[in-house]
């Protein structure tokens, strides 16, 4: 749970230049479209570490703003996932829940039970970074 409004977690995920504060695996953004976070529109990132870091792009495949976002996120050639962020207001909090499917490239290999583990993993962290950042912003703390 985010102590924070939909709006103020989507004003978050609407701003593409934010991601790697809260994307695990994002390094830097290279470029943001100017239509962000609208369906087709994408966010030119690099992932890996440095100095082995690939530059790659996110597009949205749907957008609902408050309430949904979709996107196919890449980073060739370890492949494409399709990940679905969700907003639910519960009172004063919003419940965000991450969904991400493997969908193109070598991931696709991997058993679905050993994919899950290394995904939820990775999502609850970049759940626990989202939190970090929508309640700084409006001056909350999240422990």
């Amino acid at each position: 749970m985010i102590t924070a409004t939909p709006d103020e977690v989507w004003d978050v995920l609407a701003d593409g230049w934010l991601y790697p504060l809260w994307v695990v695996g994002a390094t830097r953004i290279r470029d943001v479209d100017e239509d962000w976070p609208a369906k087709g529109s994408r966010i030119h990132h690099s992932v890996g570490v440095w100095p082995v870091m690939i530059d790659d792009h996110t597009r949205v495949l749907a957008a609902v703003p408050g309430r949904s976002i979709t996107l196919r996120a890449r980073a060739w050639p370890m492949g494409e996932a399709d990940v679905v962020i969700r907003l639910e207001d519960v009172g004063v909090q919003t419940e965000v829940t991450i969904e991400e499917e493997v969908v193109a490239g070598p991931g696709k290999a991997i058993p679905a039970p050993i994919t899950g583990l290394s995904l939820k993993w990775r999502n609850v962290e970049t759940l626990r970074r989202l939190a970090f950042v929508v309640e700084g912003r409006r001056g909350t703390s999240h422990t």
